[in-house]
Parts: structure tokens; sequence; C-alpha cells
């Protein structure tokens, strides 16, 4: 016999991850998108007449955001301006084929669609710095320059602000990742929904609180067009355990990933631990801790042939700038190319 949906009583085709709901196709669209909703209302992240820049990669995170997003914007009339910014890191077989996936959503969402590049911002791609660093770091070097690419993309479009595709799964995550490292200090920053307020740009996470698999459910049945490859240099990424201790996790205990966010909120950081405080590089300009920010620093290894500096202490990396030789000019023009 078949099962009823739990809200219409029509004929339901899935359980929902999250609630366990026996749910149709249309209540589930309606319950993703409305929880989706109240996530925006309740934390207050648009203000009318915003410019809102989503980073657009074309996987199913950024897809959906966008599609969401119109959709939101459209029946709750939140006035709000949405353009799609895109990172191109320069893999090849990779980034290529996923960018040809937010061309493709430019035109069926009636977004702009602005595409940013490492190479045109550091003088670097993805494909050379890994032949220079191997396979083991190559994610923090990525994970650096992107962030910072994002914000540089951001202010070229002059947004208000930026929204990420990032998901409960991806926070809950940042969260075990930062507790298995012991750096509780973070714990803060990677749970709010908001973060960079004191920097360039807000960048807001709209999907904070939504599930990876109701993203996927959500895409599936919308037919959303993305594009699904996971990353071709990131096989053996930290982060990659993390997601693994998860889904274990997961599969004994639904509610895991919400507990773990839950969790990261409730911890305290001690009084006695000392916060980083903010301000710029002298570099480029960009918001740093530290008198030369991170993309600067793994920047001016990769432009000395020391591709290593920025991998560990910042102690080792001042005694390596002062010992290394000046870099060449094209190294410096590189350098010069991230002022503001």
């Amino acid at each position: 016999m078949p099962k009823q949906c739990q809200l219409c009583q029509g004929k339901a085709v899935l359980k929902r991850p999250k609630t366990g709901h026996l749910l149709c196709k249309e209540c589930f669209f309606r319950a993703f998108e409305d929880e989706v909703h109240r996530t925006i209302v309740d934390n207050s992240i648009f203000s009318r007449g915003e410019v809102v820049a989503i980073g657009a990669s074309g996987g199913k995170d950024s897809t959906v955001l966008a599609y969401v997003l119109k959709v939101l914007n459209e029946r709750h009339d939140y006035g709000l301006k949405l353009v799609l910014l895109s990172i191109d890191e320069g893999i090849t077989g990779y980034r290529d084929d996923s960018l040809e996936t937010v061309k493709r959503n430019e035109k069926q969402y009636e977004m702009a669609l602005k595409i940013v590049s490492y190479e045109e911002l550091y003088g670097w791609t993805m494909d050379a710095i890994v032949k220079e660093v191997g396979l083991k770091n190559n994610c923090t070097f990525c994970g650096v320059f992107r962030r910072q690419a994002l914000d540089r993309g951001a202010l070229m479009l002059k947004v208000d602000k930026i929204v990420t595709g990032h998901n409960a799964d991806d926070i809950a995550e940042t969260i075990l990742m930062n507790v298995l490292r012991g750096d509780i200090a973070r714990l803060a920053r990677c749970t709010s929904i908001s973060t960079g307020t004191d920097g360039a740009l807000p960048r807001l996470k709209p999907f904070k609180y939504t599930y990876e698999k109701e993203i996927v459910m959500y895409a599936y049945f919308k037919k959303l067009d993305y594009f699904s490859t996971e990353c071709i240099y990131s096989p053996n990424a930290y982060r990659g355990y993390a997601r693994a201790f998860l889904k274990d996790l997961e599969a004994v205990r639904a509610t895991s990933i919400i507990d773990v966010i839950h969790s990261g909120e409730c911890m305290a950081v001690r009084k006695e631990v000392k916060m980083p405080t903010q301000g710029t590089c002298r570099q480029c300009g960009y918001i740093s801790s530290q008198e030369l920010c991170k993309a600067c620093v793994l920047l001016e290894g990769l432009n000395r042939g020391l591709p290593r500096l920025g991998i560990g202490k910042s102690s080792r990396v001042k005694k390596a700038l002062s010992e290394a030789p000046a870099p060449s000019a094209q190294a410096s023009s590189s350098a010069n190319a991230l002022d503001f």
C-alpha cells in the first residue's frame, strides 16, 4: 500500500533525512524552502535593496542556493538584486567543466555572472601550484586563495554581501576539525551564520541548518542543472576524514549533524584564550591578523621557489622571508597585482 504524505495525505515519494517525515515532492519543496526562509528571517541576513553575490561553483550546494534564493526573493519580496560570482582556480578537467554549468545557470536563473581566476589575481593556477607543492598541502593554498578571491570578485561587482552554499554538514565537519586540532578559539567564527562583518564584506550561510542529503534530493526532484564531480586534488584532504566520521555518526543518529553544530555554538571560549587582533596586510591591504596575510605569504613562497614557506609557524615564515633573496621582477608584479 502506498505511503501517504504526512502533510497533505497525497502519495509520499521520500523520507526527509532531517526529520524522518514522509512527504510528497511538493510538500518537501515547500518545507525545504520555508526552512531556508526562516533561517534568513530569524537571523536578519538581508536588507531590502542590497546587491548579493552568490558564490557559484556549479556544484549542488551553490546551484540549489541560487535557485532557492531566486524563488524566495520573488515569493517574499526581499527586494534583492542577485548576481553569480565564480572563482576559476585553474584546475583542468574539473573547474573548467563546472564553470560551463555556471554559465548555463546564468541563463536559467537570469542572473549576471562574474568569473575571477587565480591566474588573473595571483599569477598562478592550481595546476601550477600542485606541480610545485604536490598533493599533500595543496588544499591550504586553494582554501586561502579562494576565500580572498571571493572577496576581491565581490568588490569588483560592488555588492553588499556574499552568500555561500556551506551546508549543515560542512559546518559540522569544520567544528569537528577544529576540536580535533585543539583550535577551540575558531568555533565562534565557524559556527556563525555571518562572518567577515569586520572585514571587506559580510559573508553569509543561508544553508547553515540544511542537510546535504536534502540539498541533493531537492536538486534531484527539481531536476536542477549542476556539476557533481569532486575536485581531483582533494582526495587526501583532512576534511575527508572528518566527513567520514560524521557520516558514521549520522548513520547511527540522524540528528548528529545538528547536534554537533549546536555543541559548537554552545562551547565557550576560555577567557585566557587570546583571540587574534584584526588588522590589514601591509602588502595587499586585505584583512589579516598578521603583518602579511596568509595569501601573500603563500604567494611569496611560490614566487621565491619556497612553496612550503606558508605551511608552518609564523616565526619560521618571518625568518625565511628575511633570509631569502628578493623575488624577481615577474614575481613582484604578481604580488603587486593583489593591491585593491
